[in-house]
Order: C-alpha cells, then structure tokens, then sequence
C-alpha cells in the first residue's frame, strides 16, 4: 500500500565526517550477472568492472531543511557495482547499482527500509585508531555477508597504488572512486527505473594506503578474486540526495 514511499520520496541532506572507499576489481563477465535490465557495467578498458564497498560515517541525516536536531548519526556500510545508465532521452549517467547495505543503527535499519529499496540489515562495529593505523571491524556478525574489517594507515603520504591495481596511477584511479553522481533501482514489477542524484560540496578523495582487509561478502557473493583496485577517504563534507526520479521502461 505505501510502497512509494520506498522511492526516495523527498530530499535527504546529511554531513559525512568520513568516508572511506575500497574499490575492487574483477573481470567483467563475473558482475554482469548481477545487473537488471537497461544498466550496464561502467568498465575500465571495456574489460575490468569494479565493486565500491563504502564505510561512512554519516552525521544529522534528515529531510532536507529540517533542523540538525532532529538528524540522526550511524555509519553506512554499502556495497555497489559501478554502472552507466542511458536514460529515455538519452543522456549518459554514471553511477552506482546496490547489492547490500548496512547500519550499525537500528533506527537507520527501519527508517532506511521504509524510504528506500536498499534493504538495510543491522550490523555492529567498532573503531579503534592509533598514531599510525585506523581500524574498523564487525562484531556479533551473524550472517555471512556481514563480517568484514579493514585497517588503513593514519595520515600516509603518497601512497603507492595497490599492488595489481589496474591503474596506472592514482589520476586513472580516481575515475572509479565513490559514491558517483547517481544511484540507481531497477523496480521489476512495473518496469521502472529509480534515480537518484547526489549532490556534494568540497569533494577532494584522498588516497589511503590499505594495510589488511577481509569482506566475507566477496563469499557469500561467490565472488572469487577480489583485486583491490584503489582505496580513497574524504572527511568533513555536506551532502544531498535529491528526490528519487522514476522512468518508466
């Protein structure tokens, strides 16, 4: 009855005090499988398609011109394939298409699921930093898709590129750092698709040098070989989702 709701109904601001990005490699043919009619892997020399996995830590989330108290703050955890979309009047869209989503918060789980069709599941996890690393990590994971931990090194100056990247330096890699413009929803039953545009200020990724990671969600995908691709953080930084636009196919 109220599945439009389920839209992305109305704007959406938030402020992302952190937001750290791996991108993973894999031949193209292994994640075409995973998409829905009319998008289309964004690939790297037409051969190499990549998985964003993002851990963000999301403050004063709320309708778009409500008051900051009324905000709420969790972390996001998101799982996406680079895509591209072309739309009706056929414009190019770059963009991100969603496996799983995660939050630590269990009124971002209801809230998220009421107003979005990304299918949160709730997730404990826990930080810890030092003067040389940052480490985040599930805890009473149950399922396997949820069980990750990654550590990154503190305040790294020109980090080399991951070892087997597919890019031959950070500029290139840059192309394929998120989150895109857009997010995009395929509706099967009435043969739509769901847009939604991102809207950012200040957006300067800065490259992190990874020192250990392990996302079971690559297992519970069969999803074998991951190559880390690249890795970016960006802090302190307002942004806007605007009102989910449909186009029917």
């Amino acid at each position: 009855m109220f599945e439009f709701l389920k839209n992305h109904p109305f704007p959406v601001e938030a402020f992302f005090e952190s937001s750290v990005v791996l991108t993973f490699a894999f031949p193209k043919k292994e994640l075409e499988q995973f998409l829905p009619k009319h998008l289309e892997l964004d690939c790297y020399e037409n051969e190499t398609a990549f998985v964003a996995v993002a851990l963000v830590q999301t403050k004063n989330l709320r309708p778009k011109s409500f008051p900051t108290f009324l905000g709420n703050d969790f972390y996001l955890i998101g799982y996406r394939i680079f895509v591209r979309y072309t739309t009706l009047a056929g414009k190019r869209l770059r963009g991100l298409y969603i496996l799983k989503s995660q939050t630590d918060s269990f009124k971002m789980k209801l809230l998220g699921n009421l107003f979005t069709h990304y299918k949160y599941q709730k997730i404990d996890l826990k930080q810890s930093f030092s003067s040389d690393k940052n480490t985040i990590h599930s805890i009473h994971a149950q399922d396997l898709g949820s069980q990750f931990s990654i550590s990154y090194k503190n305040n790294s100056e020109n980090p080399s590129l991951p070892a087997n990247s597919p890019f031959l330096d950070w500029k290139e890699a840059r192309r394929f750092a998120g989150p895109l413009p857009h997010t995009f929803t395929y509706l099967e039953k009435k043969k739509q698709i769901l847009i939604i545009k991102g809207n950012r200020e200040n957006w300067t990724p800065k490259p992190i040098e990874i020192l250990d990671y392990s996302f079971s969600f690559f297992d519970e995908m069969k999803l074998k070989n991951p190559i880390l691709a690249n890795a970016f953080e960006i802090t302190n930084i307002p942004y806007q989702w605007e009102k989910g636009v449909l186009e029917q196919w």
